[in-house]
């Protein structure tokens, strides 16, 4: 069985207390290269960069 997950946009969702269906290629946030929103990419990138700086000092 595929687990087949709906992305949720982040954009869409705040502050509304309901998870809004990502609308993927119609959205200018959308990365088609990496299927994925252009927030989610800018947070874990954040995270990844937040956790080499910790480990370097």
């Amino acid at each position: 069985m595929i687990d087949k997950v709906i992305p949720k946009c982040p954009l869409m969702s705040v502050g509304t207390g309901i998870d809004m269906v990502c609308s993927q290629s119609q959205c200018a946030w959308y990365v088609p290269s990496v299927k994925k929103c252009a927030m989610y990419l800018m947070g874990y990138n954040a995270l990844l960069d937040a956790n080499q700086k910790q480990k370097t000092k």
